[in-house]
């Protein structure tokens, strides 16, 4: 499955909020030498209950908007 995903870096506390098309993850991970992506790769992983692994960034390894790739 793949999933819109827009990202907020150095936010006060990690949080998942579903939105109509797509997730916004708020992460307190700056944006630095792909921290934040690591971060959000794991909250990923807590929030749709998968491992790590199964968990691609598929469009927008350096911005704000992504498009995630989930397996199963």
């Amino acid at each position: 499955m793949q999933i819109r995903v827009r990202v907020i870096p150095n936010a006060k506390k990690n949080e998942v909020v579903k939105e109509e098309n797509r997730l916004k993850v708020y992460l307190t991970a700056p944006p630095i030498a792909g921290k934040a992506n690591k971060a959000l790769i794991e909250i990923l992983a807590e929030y749709f209950k998968v491992k790590k692994n199964r968990i691609t960034i598929i469009h927008g390894e350096k911005n704000r908007d992504k498009i995630i790739e989930v397996l199963s």
